[in-house]
């Protein structure tokens, strides 16, 4: 989703080594104000965050948005559940796919689309430890594949 026409605020990278991504969506996230200075100078931490879905609604929970320096009395605790912003029918579908036996939403990404703050939610599957070390083994393996391309470029 955020590609060249999205200013990419923060990524959750350790998400790719931690679960299969089997489907990704995309929610408007409801912030105040000091909350929307912080995540423009780019404090945000998505590492131990989840979405939740109950009662028809969607909120991201444990996402950490440091507060605003200059905030005083407006900031709010960093670490509050914050609202998602999606259709009906999507958090439906999203819950739905979440009921299924070792299925959880997890944020990707926050980035810009146009003046708006988005968020990038994935369906995962968690990995198990086998599986981790396959991925490690294969991403080293295209490492040094292109290392070696390089190195007869070079010569």
């Amino acid at each position: 989703m955020a590609n060249d026409k999205f200013k990419t605020i923060v990524a959750n990278r350790q998400a790719y080594h931690e679960y299969f991504i089997e489907d990704k969506f995309e929610a408007g996230i409801e912030l105040v104000g000091t909350e929307v200075k912080s995540v423009r100078a780019g404090k945000v931490n998505l590492k131990d965050s989840w979405v939740d879905v109950s009662n028809g609604e969607i909120f991201v929970k444990q996402m950490h948005i440091s507060p605003y320096e200059q905030g005083n009395i407006f900031n709010k605790d960093p670490l509050r559940v914050r609202k998602l912003l999606m259709h009906k029918r999507e958090i439906l579908k999203l819950f739905s796919l979440v009921q299924r036996e070792g299925y959880a939403l997890i944020p990707l990404s926050i980035y810009f689309k146009g003046s708006l703050i988005k968020m990038e939610i994935a369906v995962a599957k968690g990995k198990k430890l086998y599986d981790k070390r396959a991925s490690d083994a294969e991403k080293s393996a295209k490492r040094e594949i292109a290392r070696e391309i390089k190195e007869r470029n070079r010569v």
